[in-house]
């Protein structure tokens, strides 16, 4: 449980991060006027999730060592994201430009991570049609478009991939002009770092009501 679940729970993180120094249990317990242990069950669970840090004092004179909680510095990185919202206002400003030149960039700016983010063939491994089309299965099925291969085409490769799951569906849904051109330029530049003899030509959104298509050819053709 995060400290967004537990109002109670940012309560106890708030009362250390303003406090001047160091607390104990019973300090911060006073302080929120809440029981001792409610409130060291809290201070647990903060310091396993990284939030809170806990140490021992040795004691200034007789007396057992003291156990003190404070507030690790940074963020709460157990709060609230909203990564939607920053993918519909990027989308929003290719989606002010013209929409030729502004599916060309999503079509490039996905060649460019489609090179980064697939995993290269072994070097002993020539980059066959099949081998080819297996290391872009492997990529897509990583990112969780769950691809299906189809079709028989020349020297064992797939005609087609159809993608049974959209990761960006509802930005898809929205903006699918420019995100079907980032996902047409991400299987193009996968294809192309491979060294492949084959590349993605064009990507059918929706071309079914479960799934979009993507048609595979000859890098000659």
């Amino acid at each position: 449980m995060t400290t967004r679940e537990s109002p109670r729970r940012r309560e106890v993180l708030d009362v250390l991060r303003t406090a001047p120094s160091p607390l104990g249990v019973a300090e911060a317990a006073e302080r929120m006027g809440l029981h001792p242990n409610t409130v060291r069950f809290h201070l647990d669970a903060l310091v396993a999730g990284g939030l809170v840090e806990r140490r021992t004092d040795k004691p200034s004179g007789p007396g057992r060592p003291r156990t003190v909680y404070t507030a690790r510095p940074g963020m709460d990185r157990g709060g609230f994201r909203d990564y939607r919202l920053l993918a519909r206002m990027l989308l929003g400003r290719w989606a002010a430009a013209d929409p030729a030149e502004a599916r060309a960039e999503a079509r490039e700016a996905g060649r460019a991570w489609g090179r980064f983010l697939v995993d290269p063939l072994p070097p002993y491994e020539p980059p066959t049609p099949e081998r080819s089309a297996a290391g872009l299965l492997a990529l897509l099925d990583g990112l969780g478009f769950a691809p299906r291969p189809e079709g028989d085409g020349e020297s064992g490769r797939p005609e087609r991939i159809r993608l049974r799951h959209c990761p960006f569906l509802e930005l898809a849904e929205e903006q699918g002009g420019l995100v079907c051109s980032l996902h047409l330029g991400l299987m193009q530049g996968a294809l192309a770092q491979l060294g492949a003899p084959l590349t993605a030509t064009a990507l059918e959104p929706f071309a079914e009501p479960d799934s979009c298509v993507a048609h595979l050819a000859d890098a000659a053709a």
